[in-house]
């Protein structure tokens, strides 16, 4: 029996929790059925209680007291813990049926998703190549006032597209709070952002005449401390990264404003689709009393 889930992720503050929240309200508002997983051992405060919270497993407080290790090191080692207890999911996971979408809210330490394998061998063992068989969709939030700084948006972007290649399952990447920046932005230049371009790099407004100032003006490696120090270095830096990005033409993103509930209605029918939910669904029955509306009438 399949079953289905969205896994959310992205960088610290991008709004997941927050996320997760609107989206079991919008489920419950079309009284659909979810299941809340909490996989962040460092979170405490949520608007709806997690049907399964890692943090009964282990919790991040306790590994920096015990073991001596920082935030990053400690969420890495909750991981890997979790990794060798994964009868901690399975047992809770296994008896859902398909009707449930199964919500998973991740901390927002990137690197477990971009290059140390954790995030992978957990998405295995939660998909159709592991034990459980759920139909998997993975959601990267990044917020939208990355798109005030051209260099963090096209940063945030990378991080986002590694996150897609080391999961090798569906994605949806999301620019979230996005009513911080509509007064802020035009709604013509915020399209700019939905598909990433190397040219946005072009017209930065943020760059000065110092930053624009290329290696070569300096007739030295761009390594050199003239060219490091005018900015020459870090602007051919960020050309590389967008033009990675743009090579590999891999990543798009929805708008997300939480408070808006056709906003996340939205997001969530990309997600539906990405994980076939809809396919999967048995018809059902019509209403006795919507079987035949003209009935009464004709009787009456």
């Amino acid at each position: 029996m399949s079953k289905f889930g969205v896994l959310v992720m992205g960088p610290a503050g991008a709004g997941k929790t927050t996320f997760c929240s609107a989206l079991i309200q919008h489920l419950r508002n079309n009284k659909r059925s979810c299941f809340y997983i909490n996989l962040d051992p460092a979170a405490e405060d949520f608007a709806y209680e997690p049907d399964l919270d890692i943090k009964d497993l282990i919790s991040l407080e306790d590994v920096m007291e015990e073991m001596g290790l920082g935030p990053n090191g400690g969420l890495i080692y909750c991981f890997e813990f979790l990794l060798e207890n994964l009868d901690f999911l399975t047992e809770a996971v296994d008896p859902l049926t398909e009707e449930y979408l199964i919500i998973i809210d991740m901390p927002g330490q990137i690197e477990l998703y971009t290059h140390i394998p954790v995030v992978p061998a957990l998405v295995k063992h939660l998909t159709r190549t592991g034990a459980l068989n759920v139909n998997l969709c993975a959601t990267y939030l990044l917020e939208s006032t990355f798109v005030v700084d051209r260099a963090k948006y096209f940063a945030g972007t990378l991080s986002a597209m590694s996150a897609m290649i080391m999961l090798e399952v569906p994605h949806v990447n999301v620019l979230s709070k996005m009513d911080l920046v509509q007064g802020s932005l035009s709604r013509k230049e915020l399209k700019r952002f939905i598909d990433p371009d190397s040219s946005l790099l072009d017209d930065d407004p943020s760059d000065t005449v110092a930053a624009t100032t290329s290696a070569q003006d300096f007739g030295e490696d761009p390594s050199g401390s003239a060219s490091v120090m005018a900015g020459g270095s870090f602007k051919r830096l960020n050309k590389a990264v967008a033009q990675l990005i743009d090579d590999f033409s891999m990543v798009s993103f929805l708008q997300l404003d939480v408070q808006d509930e056709d906003s996340v209605g939205a997001i969530l029918s990309y997600i539906d689709d990405a994980i076939q939910y809809h396919e999967a669904q048995e018809p059902r029955e019509p209403k006795d009393e919507l079987e035949n509306p003209y009935e009464d009438a004709n009787m009456s």
